[in-house]
């Protein structure tokens, strides 16, 4: 089976935090966009996996704040 998609190797943390965090917060959007367009149990479905995109938006900007806080003015 051939990969499409692959992670290059060696990425500094940081790297692989920010591209996380932007990956779940594209989901999150799309998810909360595409719910308004739909109805009953598949709206519920759509907003419940929402819910877990924002949790894992959620998770990762903690996990950013820990390796690389912002300066405090």
């Amino acid at each position: 089976m051939v990969n499409l998609y692959t992670v290059t190797p060696n990425l500094p943390t940081e790297a692989l935090v920010l591209n996380s965090y932007e990956t779940f917060s594209s989901g999150r959007t799309l998810l909360l966009n595409l719910s308004n367009d739909l109805t009953g149990e598949h709206r519920d479905v759509a907003l419940a996996i929402h819910q877990l995109s924002e949790l894992g938006v959620m998770l990762v900007a903690q996990m950013m704040d820990r390796e690389a806080p912002l300066p405090q003015s």
